[in-house]
């Protein structure tokens, strides 16, 4: 198998992989009616089993990358693959909510493993084009298998019911044994730094709650509030005394990282925004679950076709310049989408969400190139752990958007208020434009 070969198979079950993991949310959310029937509550009480899923799955990312600079990708991704599985039967066979919500959290713990790690993978074992395709592939891949989550989810709820649906992501576990032997072991070898991972995760769970509160109420606010004062400092002050610990002082000072992924957030920023904000549009015009999913389907074939895109793009402009072109499609997308569910137009809501999965196949492995490129392999998981952290709170921000502020305003409106946010990306990446255009001159003698 040549290494071109090898890179494709890999990206694409890496791809499948990080589907699953998403499709926690996608597929899950199509349910939420029928969780609150079954358990006799509301569905914005049932909505704790996404909104767990994702806290869970952004607070538990920088843990994985950075265990995987100490100790390799495998053993932290049979971890990883392992909880979102057990999580996801678990979660099929709850008898009441509060073990449901409880299955949900280890699934979203389980499932923190797969974005990080496989772009940690990708990133460590490819070079140049090959790279940069893969990375994309992986994107890619899991955009699509996400875009079909809400139609698997209806059709599956449909025919056994919901809790076959929060089952689906066990399907990982046949997927790992097609790629173990390209999980390599490695690593440092050095310790943990434990106390170091609970403040980092700690003051991320706050970040993450405070963000999700329009959504979850006044006391998830107060906490997530507590949470991040209390534990951002203590972070700063741990990164000091111990700059080569779980929060390598190398990478939150370094500008590049930050910037790149404060932008690359922009794009599952409107990506979950679309999730939430395109099902509960139609489902209130009357419209069935598994026929949102069918809208969704051209989407999945877009995101296939990005590779050939955000492969070349990458090496001819470099990763700024693609988070950049992004994050402009990723601003159109919200205001297309706030255009076709203001006027109930169908078709302008599909094309809204084509535009959305091409935005994210081209940020994301932008951003992780960036971020890869601008650190030292020994803390290149930990740098795209807290990068990928990032990425998520955009997530959670654009689905906090328009669960709370959608209910006030209209969900039209609060697309067009999210819509404000990649522009502003174009903002923070200007710098990183600036210095490859400078080191694209030729020095004058």
């Amino acid at each position: 198998m040549t290494h071109d070969q090898d890179a494709r198979r890999v990206s694409l079950l890496l791809g499948l992989l990080f589907g699953l993991a998403g499709m926690g949310s996608a597929s899950a959310a199509i349910a939420l009616p029928m969780v609150a029937d079954e358990f006799d509550t509301s569905v914005g009480v049932a909505a704790w089993t996404i909104s767990g899923y994702v806290l869970l799955l952004a607070v538990a990312t920088p843990v994985y990358g950075r265990v995987s600079d100490l100790v390799g990708v495998r053993i932290p991704l049979l971890v990883g693959v392992g909880l979102m599985s057990l999580g996801a039967l678990a979660a099929a066979a709850a008898t009441s909510f509060e073990l449901l919500l409880l299955a949900r959290i280890f699934q979203g713990a389980g499932a923190a493993a797969v974005p990080t790690l496989g772009v940690t993978l990708l990133s460590a074992r490819y070079e140049g084009e090959i790279r940069s395709l893969a990375l994309g592939r992986l994107a890619s891949i899991a955009a699509a298998v996400s875009c079909i989550g809400p139609l698997l989810g209806g059709v599956t709820e449909h025919l056994f019911g919901w809790r076959a649906v929060m089952a689906l992501p066990i399907l990982g576990v046949l997927v790992l044994p097609l790629i173990w032997s390209a999980v390599a072991g490695g690593g440092s070898g050095a310790r943990l730094d434990l106390l170091g991972a609970v403040l980092v995760a700690g003051t991320s769970a706050g970040l993450v709650m405070l963000v999700q509160s329009p959504s979850t109420g006044i006391a998830i606010a107060a906490l997530g509030a507590a949470l991040l004062l209390l534990g951002a400092p203590l972070v700063l002050l741990r990164v000091r005394r111990h700059p080569h610990g779980f929060l390598p002082a190398s990478v939150i000072g370094n500008g590049t990282v930050v910037r790149s992924a404060l932008v690359g957030a922009a794009m599952p920023a409107s990506w979950f925004a679309m999730l939430i904000a395109v099902p509960a549009a139609l489902v209130a015009d009357g419209w069935d679950a598994w026929k949102v999913g069918l809208l969704l389907l051209p989407s999945a074939v877009f995101a296939l076709l990005v590779p050939r895109v955000s492969g070349p793009l990458l090496e001819r402009r470099g990763g700024a310049r693609t988070l950049a072109v992004a994050a402009v499609l990723a601003s159109a997308s919200l205001m297309v989408a706030a255009l076709g569910i203001g006027l109930s137009w169908p078709p302008a809501v599909a094309v809204s969400v084509v535009f959305t999965t091409v935005a994210f196949g081209l940020g994301q492995p932008a951003m992780t190139t960036a971020v890869g490129d601008a650190v030292h392999p020994d803390v290149r998981g930990a740098a795209l752990g807290i990068a990928t952290l990032v990425f998520l709170v955009g997530g959670s921000i654009g689905s906090a958007v328009v669960a709370g502020l959608g209910e006030v305003v209209g969900i039209p409106a609060s697309l067009l208020l999210l819509a404000a946010l990649p522009l502003a990306a174009l903002l923070i990446i200007r710098p990183e434009i600036r210095r490859a255009d400078a080191a694209a001159v030729p020095r004058q003698y």
